[in-house]
Order: structure tokens, then C-alpha cells, then sequence
């Protein structure tokens, strides 16, 4: 959905919400793995939140990266899988060290890394990283302002093939601002990404929030592509205006879909999506199982983690 002056989702701030906040994981579902959680130094953490209460919403949880790995864990989140990203080229080196270290600390926590593509030395910024025990790659492309289609980008795909690791990255042209460095309906087409998983049939992606908003395009794509997932992040909690909205997750594939929250840069209480998702209807137990956290054991390959 575009707003009606063509600037996007985000075209103006939105306010938070004060819902209640439960104290655990619903009942009913036994093992969650949040697939979409974000760490980062403290600085670069501040950054944003300024950035998010001039252009997004106000974000509820204020968290360093340790403490708000411990909230989750604490209530009820098996697993986590902790993204960043680098805002420009020569901080990624000192950002993967960062992620390496912070979840190094936990066993349920899963660390990502992050390059700018196009910078120097790419392959090896995300070699080291995976060295240090990182388990794949996450890039956003409204931030970082990259073709998924360009030259630059193959030393990331082929860094993730040869290595075995999965590739997060937001190329849903959704959420849009005008405070964004560059415009993402200009780059972030499912057509765009089509070409990249058929060309790379090795490569495991996933786009965050259901690829928000070209939904039926990427209803067809999992369906037709086995390299292909999808993560929930923020759709479920009807937050945010789409028109039209996203399809049920009944009629979507099941088992390319994972759940993801976008914790701790959220306007809501961090159960909502969770909670949303336990109750979502026409979904049985086994498939509200697989969203929740056994298609993400199998996308990141989460050896030993109870499916």
C-alpha cells in the first residue's frame, strides 16, 4: 500500500499502543523461536530510536542488546535469531564482532552477519563472521539502498552458498519512508528477487513482514520456489495499515512461513504478534507449530532445537 502522496507507509509517524503485555508465551505453543529480533551497540541502537520517533512510531522497549535477549528468553522465546545491520560501508567488521560476542553468551541465541554490499573485502568481512560462529547474513535494503540484481551482490550469495547459510534480507518494498537514503519501489520488486532465487536455487532467503505489500506475489513465489521463506514480522498485529490486507496464513504455504517479531523496535506489547498467532483460525496444531518454530529449525538449521 502506498499512502495517497505516494511516500509510503511511513509517509507520517504513527503513535504506540499501551496493550497489555503478558508475562509468558500463550499456552498451546510449546517451542517459539523468534525469528526477527534486532541487536545492536548502544550507539547505533540510540540512532535509531531517534530515527524511529521522528519517522516511524515510538518504540516501547529501550533495551541494551544482552538485556533484551534475556526479557525474551525469560518469557518463554526458545530460540532467537539476532539480526543488524551495517547503515554504511567499513563498520561491518566491528559489528559482526559485536553480534559474535553478545550471543555468544546465550545457547538459544543465533547470531547473524551483516556486510554494506558493494564495500571492500565483502566476502571476507562475512567469512570472518561466520568464523565466529554467526549463522547467516542479514541486509535491508531500504537502509543499505542495494539492487538485489547487481553485481555487488554475488559475493554475498556466493558467501552464503559456500558456506551453507541462510540470507535475511528486506527487499518487501513496504514499510516506505521519505527519510529513507533511497527509494525501495525503485529496487525491491518480488520480480527482482524472483530472478536472484532462480538463479541461485542453492541459496536459502527469506524476506521479512510476507514481503509486504506485493503479498500475492510472494504467495506465488513460496509456493513455486523450495529456496524461499517468509517471516511474519509485524503483519499479524494489525498495526499498520495494508490495503489490501494480507491474505490468512491458512492460504499461504505452511512450511515457508516463521514467525518474527522485529523485538525491541516495536510500538506494542512484545506478545502481541504471538498471541495473534495463537489464536489465528482455519491453522491446525501442527501447522501453528511449524510457523512458530520448527520451519525456522530448518531454515537456519538449528541442530538440536526441539521442532
Amino acid at each position: 500500500m502506498v499512502s495517497e502522496n505516494g511516500q509510503g507507509l511511513l509517509a507520517f509517524p504513527f503513535e504506540g499502543l499501551n496493550d497489555e503485555e503478558g508475562a509468558s508465551v500463550p499456552e498451546g505453543i510449546d517451542f517459539v523461536v523468534d525469528a526477527h529480533v534486532h541487536i545492536f551497540p548502544d550507539r547505533i541502537f540510540d540512532s535509531i530510536r531517534k530515527w524511529f520517533d521522528q519517522h516511524a512510531w515510538p518504540i516501547r522497549y529501550r533495551f541494551t542488546a544482552g538485556s533484551l535477549l534475556e526479557f525474551l528468553l525469560n518469557r518463554g522465546i526458545s530460540h532467537i535469531i539476532a539480526l543488524h545491520y551495517a547503515h554504511k560501508p567499513g563498520i561491518a567488521r566491528e559489528l559482526n564482532a559485536f553480534v559474535a560476542e553478545v550471543c555468544g553468551r546465550f545457547d538459544r541465541v543465533t547470531g547473524m552477519a551483516t556486510v554494506y554490499p558493494g564495500e571492500p573485502n565483502a566476502g571476507e568481512i562475512l567469512r570472518e563472521g561466520f568464523e565466529a560462529g554467526l549463522g547467516g547474513v542479514k541486509l535491508h535494503s531500504h537502509v543499505q539502498c542495494f539492487s538485489m540484481n547487481s553485481p555487488e551482490m554475488e559475493v554475498v550469495y556466493q558467501a552464503c552458498i559456500a558456506h551453507d547459510k541462510p540470507l535475511i534480507m528486506h527487499v518487501g518494498r513496504e514499510p516506505k519512508s521519505p527519510a529513507y537514503p533511497c527509494d525501495p519501489y525503485e529496487f525491491c520488486k518480488a520480480e527482482n528477487l524472483e530472478r536472484v532465487i532462480q538463479e541461485h536455487p542453492d541459496l536459502r532467503v527469506c524476506v521479512p513482514h510476507l514481503g509486504t505489500d506485493e503479498f500475492s506475489d510472494y504467495q506465488r513465489l513460496i509456493q513455486t520456489y523450495d529456496n524461499l521463506w517468509l517471516d511474519t514480522t509485524m503483519v499479524l498485529t494489525d498495526y499498520l495499515p495494508q490495503d489490501p490486507p494480507p491474505p490468512p496464513l491458512s492460504e499461504w504455504r505452511i512450511d515457508r512461513i516463521m514467525f518474527g517479531t522485529d523485538f525491541p523496535n516495536i510500538p506494542y506489547a512484545w506478545d502481541r504478534e504471538i498471541k495473534i498467532l495463537a489464536g489465528t483460525p482455519r491453522l491446525t496444531p501442527e501447522e501453528r507449530a511449524k510457523i512458530a518454530g520448527g520451519n525456522a529449525v530448518e531454515f537456519f538449521g538449528l541442530n538440536g532445537e526441539k521442532r
